[in-house]
């Protein structure tokens, strides 16, 4: 694809430097379906919201840190009031791969960071608070830093999270198994008007009228880009919502149900066993238990 495609994001300010460091609010330009060939340490500062990492969809909030791999489409939306800003919403350090294929032949020590290269293929989201409030540290010290200290507080940070085996993969497609390039942008446009329509009924035919596409062209599009038909990403973000709502553990699960966007208590009790492999109601003791041990610890 053109490297002037606006869903492809190209960084040209490496200006000789491994590594790029970058901070920014939300709404930001930068906040879209998109991808690079740099891999993407990006923790959240501020702020809950929706992740897309390739064909995976799920929730995130302040502190939670993810690493993709090179060209695996990403983007993080966060749920706010109208007119609400978020000036520093995230931490991110960008890197690729010529990095430590060069450097492997010099420093042996950097072939143990080829695992956790091979795993961000898929997307990974690291779960330890105390390795997240450690990255959380390290981040900021190559924010501080420039030169060999920063190219030495990134590493140490490699080697911290290589080391972490409390992670989630995430898609379960690569970025060589979705879709062609030159789609992303059409992709980001359907995935922006779904976010916001679809806790309400939402039909396959209206969003490919959005997008000025005939229904079945854009079926069979959709399913090439995201690695899932539009009906399963529509009940994966309502699902993905259910599980935010029920974290809280507040609101009956019927609310839930209907609050997510699902208009029948036993589809969403189906389509929630199906994702998640449990009960609506056996997932929300689950959350509350592991909360409680989290505050307790």
């Amino acid at each position: 694809m053109k490297t002037t495609d606006p869903s492809y994001e190209l960084m040209d300010d490496h200006d000789g430097h491994s590594l790029i460091y970058r901070e920014h609010g939300f709404p930001c330009h930068l906040v879209r379906w998109h991808n690079h060939q740099e891999y993407e340490l990006h923790l959240i500062v501020a702020s809950s919201g929706k992740v897309f990492i390739g064909d995976y969809i799920g929730n995130f909030g302040p502190d939670s840190l993810f690493l993709t791999g090179p060209h695996l489409p990403h983007n993080w939306i966060s749920q706010l009031e109208d007119d609400q800003v978020v000036p520093q919403r995230d931490m991110l350090v960008n890197f690729t791969d010529q990095l430590f294929e060069s450097g492997t032949q010099v420093f042996s020590e950097l072939r143990r960071l080829a695992p956790l290269f091979e795993r961000a293929r898929y997307g990974i989201e690291f779960h330890c608070r105390h390795t997240i409030g450690q990255a959380k540290d390290l981040m900021q010290s190559i924010a501080d830093s420039s030169g060999m200290a920063r190219l030495g507080y990134f590493l140490i940070l490699l080697e911290l999270l290589a080391s972490s085996d409390d992670y989630q993969l995430l898609s379960g497609s690569t970025s060589a198994q979705l879709g062609d390039d030159n789609n992303v942008d059409r992709t980001n446009l359907a995935v922006n008007y779904i976010f916001q329509h679809y806790m309400r009924e939402l039909p396959l035919e209206e969003v490919a009228d959005h997008l000025g596409m005939k229904a079945t062209y854009f079926s069979r599009f959709f399913k090439q880009a995201t690695g899932r038909c539009f009906v399963e990403f529509v009940n994966s973000l309502r699902i993905s919502k259910s599980c935010e709502l029920l974290a809280d553990g507040k609101r009956p699960v019927t609310d839930v149900c209907f609050e997510s966007g699902f208009n029948n208590l036993s589809n969403f009790n189906r389509r929630f066993q199906q994702l998640k492999g449990m009960t609506p109601s056996h997932y929300r003791r689950l959350v509350v238990q592991r909360l409680t041990e989290q505050n307790l610890g």
